[in-house]
């Protein structure tokens, strides 16, 4: 199989180019010269070649022996969709166009080729393609804002539903200072008011962290001060869980400071350490502790949870996504810590390991 490449290796666009003419394949080439261009021979060919590398366009001739363009075209769209596909063609037969129509052919270009057509034809698909991948990502931000907001509505609900019942009782004397179940219902009412104000404190933490520039500034920082002072502040809320929360960090955890965002790497700890608390029995126990093992430096956070079944690891650090372990429905937060905290850390150059 040969490939026949522009030289210009910076160039970020990709097209390939299959016609049985050498002549054509070349003209393609000379013409399309500020994109990176592969060329074919045949329709076998380029299935080869698409299997190969990850092409932007194809520019397909219409008749050529063994594998014609209509049956590259069904193929592609077949398996991909999304491909963009321009099919050069020297005859004006409409049940061609329609069936290559019918088939997803994005643009057609007749033959002979005009080098100014050409370009402009090869300039307008990848204009679409912008223009698809603009909606798409629109859609999909309108999706999520639909879904955060849905997700907002039942967190909130339980608790304010909780908190207004009761006043509401109180307010209509059926609950009584006296009643045996009064204290209960106060102590629940507590409850559920506190986690409405770790709601709302998620809400804005989440809110300041994710509406910050994509490109923060990093500085030299001792990791094991951010996860001692993370941990030191989760203190109350392992207890109240009555969870002990063994914090062996030493500081400084490493000889020199990591180069890390402030923010993000303490909203990353704060995360990991948070989910560790949720989600292990009253009781139980969390350790963490740093180390420095080949050169990396490591913060380990271990907890004596039930863990997480193998099927679900995989979707842990996607968006909204909660592990519900006793398929209550109910678990606490937004399903955003895990996710942001992957997120942040590979962005200052980072990794999680489950």
């Amino acid at each position: 199989m040969n490939f026949l490449v522009s030289n210009n290796k910076q160039k970020t666009k990709k097209i390939l180019c299959v016609d049985d003419e050498p002549i054509i394949r070349e003209l393609c080439i000379n013409a399309l010269d500020e994109y990176q261009v592969l060329a074919a021979k045949d329709g076998l060919e380029a299935v080869q070649i698409l299997e190969a590398e990850d092409v932007d366009v194809v520019l397909s001739d219409v008749m050529m022996p063994k594998f014609d363009g209509l049956e590259l075209l069904q193929k592609i769209k077949g398996q991909h969709p999304d491909q963009a596909v321009i099919l050069m063609t020297g005859y004006s037969d409409k049940d061609l166009i329609l069936q290559a129509l019918q088939a997803g052919a994005d643009e057609f270009i007749s033959k002979p080729i005009n080098i100014l057509q050409l370009t402009t034809t090869v300039e307008k698909v990848f204009e679409k393609q912008k223009l698809r991948k603009e909606l798409t990502d629109l859609k999909q931000t309108d999706q999520l804002k639909n879904d955060f907001l849905g997700l907002i509505s039942h967190k909130l609900k339980t608790p304010a539903t909780a908190i207004s019942l009761f006043i509401q009782n109180i307010a209509e004397g059926v609950e009584a200072p006296n009643d045996v179940n009064f204290k209960q219902m106060v102590a629940m009412v507590q409850a559920e008011t506190v986690h409405l104000e770790q709601l709302i404190q998620d809400l804005l933490y989440f809110g300041e962290a994710t509406l910050q520039e994509e490109t923060l500034a990093l500085e030299p920082i001792d990791l094991g001060l951010i996860a001692d002072r993370v941990a030191f502040a989760l203190q109350a809320a392992a207890r109240h869980r009555h969870i002990e929360l063994d914090n062996s960090i030493e500081i400084p955890l490493s000889p020199k400071p990591l180069l890390l965002n402030p923010q993000r790497i303490n909203f990353s700890v704060r995360a990991l350490l948070d989910n560790a608390i949720k989600f292990t029995p009253q009781g139980g126990s969390i350790s963490m502790k740093g180390e420095i093992t080949a050169g990396q430096v490591r913060l380990l956070i271990e907890d004596t949870g039930i863990g997480i079944h193998q099927q679900e690891l995989a979707k842990i650090f996607n968006k909204f996504y909660q592990v519900d372990p006793e398929n209550t429905g109910q678990v606490r937060g937004f399903g955003l810590g895990l996710y942001y905290a992957r997120d942040f850390i590979r962005s200052m150059g980072g990794a999680t390991v489950d």
